[in-house]
């Protein structure tokens, strides 16, 4: 057992599916939303284990995550880990990576972006969400989004959302491999949490409110977890 880089508490390990076979194990500080992967295990994860990952992210994302200390050490050899900032396709993703080659620690966020869960809205989305919604947290820290901008004013991290194409794909790849495979629709789920209609329903019955003309308060990301795991159920 390793402890977590930036907070120092000891870090769960768990024992996932590795491509073409075999296992490996990813260390999971959930506390500071965090994963340590030895190298090139991240790319090592089948469908299955990235999905198995999925849920623990979407199980934590309600909790706030503790920030992530401004210098973190390599749980292997010490070193100091350097801020690294990568592109995965069209996504760019930023983690913190061991100089020396032991590997890197990433947030369950940037997790969901390497993957390609994730994706920056569109201008056009943008706007859309403005006549939508009152108010966007950050999915990567919490804070409230000026949606004005394009970013987070306290993190940078971009106004980003569930990829519904990213999921149906995961999730195709997913049910060849299994047994009893599952339908889903998850471009419903990102539809909904985009557009508000189900979380408007739902902050209506919290509130005991019928007919919102516009909806308080939306994580886009994090709300689109919650309506996607709902039609795994």
């Amino acid at each position: 057992m390793i402890g977590c880089p930036s907070c120092s508490a000891p870090m769960g390990r768990q024992r996932l599916a590795r491509r073409p076979e075999g296992e490996l194990e990813v260390d999971t500080c959930h506390g500071c939303h965090l994963l340590w992967f030895d190298p090139f295990e991240s790319t090592a994860l089948t469908p299955g284990a990235v999905m198995e990952l999925f849920r623990q992210i979407h199980e934590n994302h309600a909790t706030p995550p503790r920030p992530v200390a401004e210098k973190t050490r390599c749980p292997h050899c010490r070193t100091q880990l350097a801020l690294t900032h990568d592109l995965q396709r069209t996504n760019r993703i930023t983690y913190h990576r061991c100089p020396s080659g032991c590997g890197r620690l990433t947030t369950f966020y940037q997790f969901l972006r390497e993957k390609e869960f994730v994706r920056s809205l569109t201008g056009p989305e943008i706007a859309r969400l403005r006549a939508q919604v009152t108010q966007v947290r950050c999915s990567s820290c919490g804070a409230p989004v000026d949606l004005e901008g394009d970013a987070c004013a306290h993190c940078r991290a971009p106004i980003s959302i569930l990829d519904a194409d990213a999921v149906a794909k995961t999730l195709a790849q997913l049910s060849r491999a299994e047994a009893t495979p599952r339908t889903v629709d998850p471009a419903a789920a990102v539809e909904a949490a985009l557009a508000g209609k189900r979380v408007e329903r739902r902050l209506a019955k919290a509130e005991g409110r019928h007919d919102p003309a516009r909806v308080d308060s939306v994580e886009l990301v994090g709300d689109a977890l919650d309506l996607l795991v709902e039609l795994f159920n």
